[in-house]
Parts: C-alpha cells; structure tokens; sequence
C-alpha cells in the first residue's frame, strides 16, 4: 500500500494532474476509489496470501520445533537400543518426522529394503502436506500481476475512450484513466512481491526439514542395521 501511495504521488506530479494535500486516511480512500473495480479481486488476492502465509508460518513454525525434539529423542533411543521406547515415542508424535520413522520402524524386522520402501512411501506423503498452501501463494504470485496489467489495459482503454468522445488530448481528460492504469499495475506487483518472498521462504523452510528428516531416517537406518534388526 505503501508503495501503491508514492507511485499515486509521483503521478499528482504530472501537469494536470495536481490535487490538493491530503490526510493519510484520505490518501488511502481516493487511491481505493481511482483504482477502479479491479480493487475487488484485488484485494481478494492480498487478503487470501496473508492468511496463507500467516498460516503456514504458524504451521511450519510448531512442526520444525516438534522435528528437531523427535529427531533428538529418536538417535537417543536408538543410541542405546531401545527401539520399543523409539517406536513408542513415534507412534504417540504427529510431527512428519515422528510418522516417516514409525513407518520404518514398524518394519524394522523385515528386512533393509522394507524399511527403506517404508520410509520413503510415507516421506513422499509429508512432503505433500508440508507444502499444502504453496500452490495457493504460487498461484497469487502470478495472478496478481496479471489482475495489474488486465486494470492496466482498462485503464488505458478508458482514456482512449475519453479522447474519442472529446475529440481531443487533454490531461484532464485522460487522467482517470492513467490512474486506473498505473495504480492497478502497482497493486498488483505490490501484492506479488511480498506473497512470493513468503512463498520462497517457506520452500526453503521445508527443503531444511526434508533434509533433517532425510539424515535422521538413514541415522536409523544405520542403527538398525548395526543391531542386526534390519539384515
């Protein structure tokens, strides 16, 4: 909104365009008005990507914290032997990395490969729920531009039209117009970019969760085999 605001400023600098000093509340109604009704679906796309990303942050926050302690728990265990107390202890968790090493240990009797197939079956299954949401912010990132560029065209379409009716160029004739253009253009990147950083940031975030879980499940692996339990 910030930025939607200085571009508005820039343009009031346009001969023709001057309008009077304005209150910050008073700036942020006529840039809600002159953006015209691609406001609506707009503001849709930046009220839907702050409750995804405010979601996701939350979700991903509570599940790497309850991984980290899982994964802990689980080498301990492991460390010592005590495989019953670990599959226990995975069984009880609903973090994605207590379920991905309950897969295997619930077959750590039955051989390496079954317990490899095992874990990487239910690993494809928490990926796809760690990156529930993404698609929504991917989708937003490429959305919101084009609504931008689509208000742009509307934008222009209508100055045209005012110069077809006048049948001349004058600024005043055409500023509606600019505006529409310029402010839908700006409210779009505006919304993409944050909505885009939040959505790389959380790649990242599961990519670093993926591979903790990826190491710990061949730690056990590891362990397994050494005890002679996964020949």
């Amino acid at each position: 909104m910030t930025a939607v605001m200085h571009i508005y400023g820039a343009l009031l600098q346009v001969p023709g365009l001057d309008a009077p000093d304005l209150t910050l509340s008073e700036n942020i109604e006529q840039i809600w008005a002159d953006t015209g009704f691609m406001k609506w679906p707009l503001s849709a796309c930046l009220i839907l990507g702050l409750i995804v990303i405010a979601w996701k942050f939350v979700d991903l926050q509570g599940k790497a914290g309850k991984t980290r302690k899982v994964l802990r728990d689980v080498d301990e265990l492991l460390n010592e032997r005590r495989i019953r107390e670990a599959l226990e202890l995975t069984r009880d968790s609903n973090a994605p990395a207590a379920k991905i090493l309950y897969a295997g240990l619930e077959r750590h009797d039955e051989g390496t490969e079954r317990v490899m197939k095992a874990i990487e079956n239910q690993g494809l299954i928490e990926l796809s729920r760690l990156e529930s949401g993404l698609v929504v912010l991917a989708t937003l990132t490429n959305i919101a531009p084009l609504l931008g560029f689509l208000g742009t065209v509307i934008g222009m379409i209508q100055a045209f039209q005012a110069i077809e009716v006048a049948g001349e160029v004058e600024a005043t004739l055409v500023a509606g117009g600019i505006k529409v253009a310029l402010l839908t253009t700006a409210a779009g990147l505006v919304i993409a970019i944050p909505v885009s950083i939040g959505h790389n940031y959380f790649v990242s975030r599961i990519d670093s969760l993926v591979i903790d879980m990826e190491e710990s499940a061949q730690k056990m692996i590891d362990a397994l085999h050494n005890m002679g339990t996964a020949a």
